[in-house]
């Protein structure tokens, strides 16, 4: 992550929804199915909501039947950064927005190809901006 969007706590805590602030900063889920973008099949770009910055496009998105909106790649791979996450029992890597460090999900080696991949991202830590 390089930090480029450097927020005090409180200062997240004020311009983000309380499932934003769960979400993009203490790495929470929202419920499978409840997600505003789950079903969205409008043209755009998915972003960040914590930052702004472009994450995926609508074309790339996919529905993979688990309950929260899903990706077959970014085009704005500089945008996003993955680590190791080792919590809740699994080692799973975890997906964030490079630029603010909001946590945004998780990526799956089970998608379609031709990547395989399947970005499983909370619609709370992203915005839609329709083209």
């Amino acid at each position: 992550m390089c930090g480029k969007s450097e927020k005090t706590d409180a200062e997240w805590k004020a311009e983000l929804t309380p499932m934003q602030y769960r979400v993009l900063r203490k790495a929470g889920t929202e419920r499978a199915g409840t997600g505003e973008l789950l079903h969205n099949k409008r043209t755009g770009t998915y972003t960040c909501a914590g930052c702004g910055a472009d994450l995926f496009a609508s074309d790339e998105k996919y529905d993979s039947g688990c309950g929260w909106p899903s990706f077959w790649k970014t085009s704005h791979a500089s945008n996003v950064a993955e680590r190791v996450d080792n919590g809740h029992g699994m080692r799973r890597t975890e997906v964030l927005c490079s630029n603010c460090g909001g946590h945004l999900g998780h990526v799956f080696e089970d998608g379609p190809q031709p990547t395989g991949q399947r970005f499983c991202i909370n619609s709370a830590s992203l915005g839609f901006e329709e083209e």
